[in-house]
């Protein structure tokens, strides 16, 4: 009897050993783990030139965040085409200013951008637990963040278009493209007949990107009716927790758990188009853990067709 005791306490003891590691783990090293997952896409017609695609999303950036903010400004090595951003860029009221020095690097290159619910609402006090139980809502403590002064940053300073509910048409090393997009659907934002009527009034191109911050799944149904050749978007954070050898416990909207990043295909009506849904750069400053799922951009080329 004395032995199954000592047995237990064993087990106990090595499972209790195995969490605090985890916890240290994904707390104090992950999450200041940042990489670059690659992919090669070809959408583009033959002879085209490829096109080097940089997509950025849930920077959730926080004033103390020194780390992120130098190794985001040193994206530019990328020598990046294009820029995406799927939102979220703010994680504090005071993140205007490492945003700027993150991203300002990256002026004149050409880009497109849509907002996340923390472009315009920040974090509130919360259990970080009560993600893994359901989509998440806005804190009711939520501080409203300077959205006018990131805007005018992105707009103004570094030239990208905003696409919320919306399209415009870019030429790129030498291909016409145009972006259609949505506001953040997580909070009911989006509105695809006003993005659809948008693209409408686009001239002919002959590829169609769809941009959005979270991925659910009306609206990738919505962009790939529209057209879209393939599709961007943010909101995950890639499960944020995930299980090795599983994935995503959780995804924080509809999208089947395996597609909570990375790239893979979606597929709505017989139309089957790549879907890229980046893990993201950051978490809420309340829930600052990542654990088998590290902080990310994506560079996607768009090669030409075989």
């Amino acid at each position: 009897m004395a032995s199954a005791s000592r047995s237990a306490l064993t087990a106990l003891a090595a499972v209790g050993a195995a969490g605090a590691a985890a916890a240290v783990w994904g707390v104090g090293i992950e999450r200041q783990l940042f990489t670059v997952r690659r992919h090669v896409v070809r959408l583009l017609d033959r002879g085209a030139t490829p096109i080097r695609i940089l997509h950025i999303s849930d920077a959730h950036m926080a004033p103390w965040q020194r780390r992120k903010r130098q190794w985001m400004a040193g994206l530019v090595a990328l020598r990046p085409d294009l820029v995406i951003s799927t939102g979220d860029s703010l994680g504090h009221a005071d993140g205007i200013a490492g945003i700027r020095e993150a991203l300002a690097p990256l002026r004149g290159v050409p880009g497109v951008f849509v907002h996340g619910s923390n472009d315009y609402w920040g974090p509130g006090p919360r259990n970080p637990f009560h993600y893994f139980r359901g989509p998440s809502e806005r804190a009711p403590k939520a501080v409203r963040l300077d959205t006018e002064a990131l805007d005018g940053f992105i707009t103004d300073e570094l030239g990208w278009v905003d696409v919320d509910n919306g399209a415009t048409t870019l030429t790129v090393r030498g291909s016409r493209i145009r972006f259609v997009g949505v506001a953040d659907a997580h909070h009911d934002s989006d509105d695809l007949d006003a993005a659809a009527a948008a693209l409408a009034d686009q001239p002919e191109a002959p590829l169609t990107l769809g941009v959005a911050h979270a991925p659910y799944r009306r609206v990738l149904d919505g962009f790939t009716a529209l057209g879209a050749d393939m599709l961007f978007a943010g909101h995950t954070h890639g499960g944020q927790v995930r299980v090795p050898f599983y994935g995503a416990l959780v995804a924080n909207c509809d999208i089947p758990l395996r597609q909570a990043r990375g790239l893979s295909m979606w597929t709505h009506r017989g139309r089957i188009v790549p879907l890229n849904v980046s893990a993201g750069l950051g978490h809420s400053i309340y829930a600052p853990v990542r654990f088998a799922c590290r902080p990310e951009v994506s560079l996607i080329t768009l090669a030409p067709r075989a």
